[in-house]
């Protein structure tokens, strides 16, 4: 298997994790970017979990990544990846307060509706950190995914695959046409 991350640090923990586990072995870790892999084999599946895209500034980045994404499958590979656009009570609810999400773990969110984006700053006893991640609608979701040469096989409202209704969050599977 192979990972990207455009953090070595992160990369770091993925190694020692899986040493801890003892599947080490099974895994190829590089350090890039998702926009431009460094990745030359080609690959049935290709995953790209924890919101990533989300990370990406605008249609221009996005598609980017999507047709990398698309370059790297084979014939009738798949995408799959998951994202979310917030609802107007999360907004409500966490706009500018800290809460705790995890013992020791504080978050901030700072949302902008009209810009659609969502400042992200994490604290703990480790350290603090800040992100900016940038949300779309499904229809646009659907849009960039057709423009970068997919098929949209399924969206699912979460992991456990059940059917988007509505909803923050979203799991797609596209397949490279």
């Amino acid at each position: 298997m192979i990972g990207v991350d455009s953090s070595a640090g992160m990369l770091d923990v993925c190694r020692a994790r899986a040493d801890e586990t003892g599947v080490s072995d099974l895994l190829d870790l590089r350090l890039g970017d998702l926009r431009d892999p460094p990745v030359d084999e080609r690959v049935p599946l290709v995953t790209c979990p924890f919101r990533s895209y989300l990370h990406l500034a605008d249609d221009e980045e996005r598609l980017a990544a999507l047709r990398a994404a698309r370059d790297l499958l084979v014939e009738g590979g798949r995408l799959v990846f998951d994202v979310f656009a917030p609802s107007t009570e999360d907004i409500e609810e966490t706009n500018g307060r800290w809460l705790e999400r995890e013992p020791g773990i504080w978050e901030r969110a700072d949302w902008d509706e009209q810009a659609r984006t969502l400042t992200l700053g994490v604290r703990s006893a480790a350290g603090e950190a800040t992100m900016t991640l940038s949300w779309l609608s499904m229809p646009e979701w659907r849009a960039l995914l057709e423009r970068a040469g997919f098929v949209v096989e399924a969206c699912y409202g979460w992991f456990d695959r059940r059917p988007y209704a509505g909803g923050e969050d979203s799991i797609w599977l596209a397949r490279r046409r």
